[in-house]
């Protein structure tokens, strides 16, 4: 793939729509982007946005509109086409093949860099090289996709399309998997890149936009509700304007002290993918009735103390005590029938089937139940009621419950998850990043729904790398650093710096 001959100085989107069967996603869409400028794009999940954006990047063609390149009028009609013209997209879903390296992911994508049916890897290899330098994006080329976090994998996809020739860059939801300082250095770099090229920056934290953008463009199911300059809007005003009402986080005001232990860690040790070791001696308690937040910078072990306590990766040594009983080293099914909860990291490849129904995501965990099933029957009727009762009640936006899960936008398919896992009544619920990615609208929901099973008893681990998440949620904070926990404080004393010195490793006594 070669960049765009002539520089993009201005694109324009006058006119679009696009139906999907029961779905009008885009409603008479019009935009434009000069060279040099971010324009933020934002709305609820659903709103449209990525459906835009997808037409844009020639991976969907409009049912009508026109878009212009320069003043002259192009169609894409496939992504190829789009980067021939040096337009880029970044997908919240990253579009990598994780069986591969970093340096055979782009040469995979890129025809410059195939060479008599074979890859050009060094060629690939100077070229990252180059990017990541120029960008200060730093990647290593010979790490497989899935050995990387998430905010890795980012990062290469990032470096990917900056590979390619991108003059126009869409990103989508860049910042969701990343942590605060690497948002920071992110936003930063991006800034510096509008000497270069021109940004449509995907986003639902508004304080990234106002940082970022010049312009911002609204969509409320699937039409522009405002264009208008960021600078001069709050972000509780955008939110309102997204929304259609304003906006209010909940807070966890109580802070009653629960004495239950319903989960309790000791010196637990385990592995992360790369065999280092990822949980060094880690002790945890969790009560009934109280939100834990687990704060720490990515990569500290949270990711790997998740996949322990949900059964999916190994213990090397320690114990893991629910409800009085030990299931250190038990099965996924075990941990389940034992009450335990778990929104994953991962929404699209541990949280769902995503060619499966959002009928049949619901009862993922329950499909064999006699409530669901009998004998070797499904109960398909009872499975649809389940799932329209679920829908309404967490105002899962679908056309049909029956249409694939993975078609629904981010924040719909966390609803999915979170329905399935509350509907289950568990004893306690551990919460992996619940709200990445998902617009406000959202977030109040999720938080609502996480201190509405507070008051039931329910315990909650909450792992998020969002201090304000973390701080207006918890009854108690326990920072994570390499593998252990530093220290556990009630969230009613605890503050940012406090909490930011622990998280760098600092311990005051």
């Amino acid at each position: 793939m070669q960049a765009a001959s002539e520089p993009i100085q201005e694109l324009k989107l006058v006119g679009i729509c696009k139906r999907f069967p029961g779905i009008l996603a885009c409603d008479n869409v019009s935009l434009e982007v000069k060279r040099g400028e971010v324009l933020a794009l934002v709305g609820e999940n659903g709103a449209g946005k990525s459906t835009l954006m997808n037409i844009l990047a020639g991976l969907y063609q409009p049912d009508s509109g026109t878009i212009s390149l320069n003043g002259e009028a192009v169609h894409f009609k496939t992504p190829n086409a789009a980067f021939a013209h040096g337009i880029g997209m970044v997908h919240q879903n990253f579009m990598l093949v994780p069986n591969l390296t970093v340096v055979e992911n782009v040469a995979l994508g890129s025809k410059n860099l195939h060479r008599f049916m074979n890859l050009d890897l060094n060629g690939a290899r100077r070229r990252i090289k180059e990017i990541s330098e120029h960008h200060e994006l730093p990647v290593n080329p010979d790490a497989y996709i899935w050995q990387l976090s998430v905010g890795e994998q980012q990062r290469v996809e990032l470096v990917k399309t900056l590979c390619f020739g991108a003059q126009l860059l869409i990103l989508d939801e860049p910042t969701s998997a990343l942590t605060p300082q690497e948002t920071d250095d992110l936003l930063a770099r991006l800034k510096r890149m509008t000497a270069e090229l021109s940004i449509i920056f995907i986003s639902h934290k508004l304080n990234e936009v106002k940082a970022l953008s010049d312009r911002v463009t609204i969509l409320r199911h699937g039409a522009v509700v405002f264009n208008g300059t960021t600078a001069d809007h709050t972000p509780a005003e955008l939110a309102a304007l997204m929304t259609g009402h304003e906006v209010t986080l909940p807070r966890n005001e109580s802070h009653d002290q629960s004495t239950e232990v319903i989960l309790s860690v000791k010196a637990l040790r385990a592995r992360g993918d790369r065999g280092n070791l990822a949980l060094d001696g880690l002790d945890l308690e969790l009560r009934a009735g109280e939100v834990l937040g687990l704060a720490g910078v990515s990569g500290n072990g949270q990711r790997e103390l998740a996949d322990v306590l949900a059964g999916l990766r190994p213990v090397e040594s320690g114990t893991i005590h629910f409800q009085g009983k030990n299931l250190t080293n038990h099965s996924p099914r075990r941990m389940i029938e034992a009450g335990l909860g778990y929104i994953p990291e991962d929404r699209h490849h541990e949280g769902i089937v995503p060619s499966f129904s959002v009928q049949d995501n619901l009862v993922l965990k329950d499909y064999a139940s006699p409530k669901f099933s009998f004998s070797c029957f499904l109960k398909l009727g009872e499975i649809e009621r389940n799932a329209e009762s679920l829908r309404e009640c967490f105002d899962i936006r679908c056309s049909s419950t029956s249409v694939a899960t993975g078609s629904l936008s981010g924040g719909n398919i966390q609803k999915v998850i979170l329905a399935r896992e509350i509907a289950r009544c568990p004893k306690a619920l551990v919460a992996v990043y619940p709200t990445r990615g998902v617009d406000m609208g959202a977030q109040e929901f999720i938080h609502t729904q996480l201190l509405a099973r507070r008051k039931e008893g329910v315990g909650v681990l909450l792992i998020s790398e969002e201090l304000e998440e973390i701080m207006n949620l918890s009854d108690r904070i326990a920072v994570i650093y390499k593998g252990r926990i530093l220290k556990v404080l009630p969230a009613a004393i605890a503050t940012r710096e406090q909490l930011g010195l622990l998280m760098a490793g600092v311990v005051n006594e």
